[in-house]
Formats: structure tokens, C-alpha cells, sequence
């Protein structure tokens, strides 16, 4: 059984974190630099964005991590080392800082950034910050090191879960970055997850890669995928329990309690996303396949008209309809209902592919509240798929339309 706790990448035994403000950032009040670590090597794996122009702190890391280990997270928000000719230098430039302040090994250093592409990163910056950085490193540095992360999310976004293997009790948290240019496989977000149950780096790996499929791959802001996309999780096996090498029951409940961590990251990310005023959910049952549940459930979220329908509380039932089928999804639009759905109630749009009466005053008291689920049923078979996202709003365009000056 799962138990929500407090801690974020914390919570989890011989875990430690902190964030400060080195000055790549101009506001003195902003933190902009962050580190987690293990206070042993710990098992690691990450997956990466799509995109073929990669951010330089990817690129490190990856040839980090070709020996599923790690022992500490670093990470600067504000400048993303993308599309710079030195990127990779200073990527690794900071992980050979970091070594000699916290002494682990450089190869041992998981790099990211986050923020504006294509300007130079000051490495001096960050030079000058490590030491307080390391100095700060606390049991109680999760928000912290969340905070420091962030680049336009308004909140920080944190969680942490427990549960129990083989009769330990094991921890497990997560920080999260993700507000703008945000797309299914992967998003502009940056996710860091620790645990301290004992799992190998072969199964770690394949945990993360099946549970994207159905958690950051299913989010969209704003069709946009990034550069510097990845989700990392480290396990340093302190909880004591037997290491998991192969599927079970163990391996079950393990990915049961990193799929709660990243469904809840999920949902932060897409209510955060750059000038949202409501989290979107698109909840498909009734599919043929998962591949068919999945691809309606990314259309309608993806859907900028839907998204903008959404912000001005308007049922425009209409909308949904028309992204399901451009959606490329093998359907049968005779069969499918819709339902908008919210804390203030549920109401029925379409059935069967057509309007049916509703009052207009209530849907509109439904979807004027700050979560809203999209409920679809395409009345074929047996499969589902859960999508998220966000309202568009003015305030997407204001953000972005002065993001880098």
C-alpha cells in the first residue's frame, strides 16, 4: 500500500539536496542552481527528449549513465547550454566542478540546464556557487533544490511516496520542472526521482521507459517539444530490501509507486503550464487498443481550440469531436460520447457522435472551475488512456512573446 509523505527527493534514505542562487539568473531572489545526492553510488537510468537538437547537459550525460550508475544531480535554470559551440565543455566543466567540491567521481554526475537556448552559459556563475551549493546539501533540501529548477512554473512541484518490499519499508520522491513547450515524447521538463529501494540498473531502466509511455509522454502545453528534456531516477538501495533483477511482485510494486510519483508530477506540470488557468484531463475509455485510447487522448489535449474552449468555460463539445478525427485514430465517430466533468458535476455533450440537449448554464458552472476532465467513450472495446494538459489563455502569448528579453 502507498502512503503520500512529505520529503521530495529527501524522503528517501541517504538522500540529500539543495538550491541556491549563483547568478546566472539576474533576480537575486531566484535560485538557480540545484544538486541531489546519494550518499551512495547509486543504480541510475533517464530517458531523454526526441528532439534532434539536444541540450549539451543530455549529451553528458547520457555518457554518463552507459554504466547505470550516479551518485549526484546538478542542475542550473535560466540558461538551457543549447546550440552553444562550447556546450558540451561546460557541461562537463561542471560535472569535474562538482567532483572536486563534493568528491565524487565527474562520470559519476548526472548534468542538467534548463531555460533560454542559445546564449552562452556562464560557467563562472556556477563556479562560484558550487561551494554553498555543497555546503547547503541538507536532509531538508528537496524545496530547495525544486525551486531552483523552475524557469516560468509558477509553483514548485514536489512528491513523495512510501511503501513496502519484502517487508522494508522503501521511500520514493520527485521534483519536477514544466510550464511551456511541452509535447508528447517528452516535454520541456526536467524530473528527478530518488528512491532507496534496491532495484538493478537493467530493470530500472526498463521501469522508467514502459512508465512514460502512459505518464510525460501523454502531456501537452503547447505542441512544442523541447531540447533539454529528461527524466532521471537514482536508487541507492538503502531501504535494505532484495535487490529486484527480473519481474514479480516486487517489480510490480515498485512500478506502481514510480508510476504514482510521475501521474502526480504529470498533473503539476500540465496545471502549471505557461498561463493556465485549468488542468485538462482527456480520459478515453471504450478503445480497441492502447494505441487507439492514446491517440485520441493526445489529440483532444493537443487540440489548440479545445484548449482555448476550455479557458472561456465554453462546452463547445464540437471541437473535441473534430480532434478525434483528424486524430488519425481508426474510429467509428457514430459511436462516441462525450462528457465534461469537474467537482461541480458531470454533464453529457454527444452521444453517438451527436449533440444532445444539456443546459448551457450548467456546463458553463462545470467547466469554469480549475480541473476539468474531457471524459470519452468510443464504445468499442475494452482499453483506456489518460492525457494532460492546460487551458490556452492571453497570458500563454505574453509570456512567451518577450520570453528571452
Amino acid at each position: 500500500m502507498l502512503k503520500v509523505i512529505d520529503g521530495g527527493v529527501c524522503a528517501a534514505k541517504g538522500f540529500k539536496a539543495s538550491g541556491v542562487h549563483c547568478g546566472i539568473r539576474h533576480n537575486r531572489t531566484k535560485k538557480d542552481l540545484a544538486l541531489i545526492y546519494s550518499e551512495n553510488i547509486a543504480t541510475a537510468a533517464a530517458v531523454y527528449t526526441t528532439n534532434l537538437v539536444k541540450g549539451a547537459p543530455l549529451i553528458v550525460t547520457k555518457e554518463h549513465l552507459t554504466n547505470g550508475k550516479a551518485q549526484a544531480v546538478i542542475c542550473n535554470s535560466g540558461n538551457a547550454n543549447t546550440c552553444n559551440a562550447n556546450g558540451v565543455e561546460i557541461a562537463k566543466r561542471m560535472c569535474e566542478m562538482l567532483s572536486k567540491n563534493l568528491k565524487v567521481a565527474s562520470d559519476d554526475v548526472v548534468v542538467a540546464s534548463t531555460g533560454v537556448i542559445g546564449q552562452p552559459l556562464n560557467i563562472g556563475a556556477i563556479e562560484s556557487g558550487i561551494p554553498e551549493l555543497v555546503e547547503n546539501l541538507s536532509e531538508n533540501g528537496g524545496s530547495d533544490a525544486a525551486e531552483a529548477i523552475m524557469t516560468t512554473d509558477l509553483a514548485k512541484k514536489e512528491v513523495a511516496v512510501e511503501f513496502t518490499l519484502g517487508g522494508k519499508i522503501c521511500r520514493m520522491g520527485g521534483i519536477a520542472k514544466g510550464s511551456g513547450m511541452i509535447h508528447p515524447n517528452m516535454a520541456t521538463m526536467l524530473v528527478f526521482i530518488t528512491t532507496d529501494a534496491c532495484i538493478s540498473s537493467e530493470m530500472l531502466s526498463k521501469a522508467l521507459k514502459s512508465d512514460i509511455q502512459n505518464t510525460f509522454n501523454m502531456i501537452s502545453i503547447d505542441g512544442d517539444t523541447s531540447t533539454n528534456d529528461m527524466v532521471t531516477v537514482l536508487a541507492n538501495g538503502m531501504a535494505g530490501n532484495d535487490e529486484i533483477n527480473a519481474d514479480g511482485e516486487d517489480y510490480k510494486t515498485f512500478m506502481t509507486a514510480l508510476n504514482s510519483i510521475t501521474v502526480s508530477l504529470c498533473r503539476m506540470i500540465a496545471g502549471d503550464g505557461e498561463g493556465a488557468t485549468k488542468l485538462l484531463e482527456c480520459a478515453v475509455e471504450g478503445a480497441k487498443d492502447e494505441k487507439t485510447a492514446k491517440t485520441v487522448a493526445k489529440s483532444v489535449i493537443c487540440s489548440s481550440l479545445t484548449k482555448a474552449a476550455m479557458f472561456g468555460a465554453d462546452a463547445n463539445w464540437g471541437r473535441v469531436l473534430c480532434a478525434i478525427g483528424y486524430s488519425g485514430a481508426d474510429v467509428d465517430v457514430n459511436k462516441i460520447d462525450v462528457s465534461f466533468q469537474s467537482i461541480k458535476g458531470s454533464i453529457q455533450v454527444c452521444k453517438n457522435g451527436a449533440g444532445v440537449e444539456f443546459s448551457e448554464e450548467i456546463a458553463k458552472t462545470i467547466l469554469l472551475e480549475k480541473e476539468i476532465v474531457i471524459a470519452v467513450n468510443l464504445n468499442s472495446g475494452d482499453y483506456s488512456s489518460k492525457a494532460w494538459g492546460c487551458d490556452l489563455t492571453y497570458d500563454y502569448v505574453k509570456i512567451n512573446g518577450d520570453y528571452r528579453t
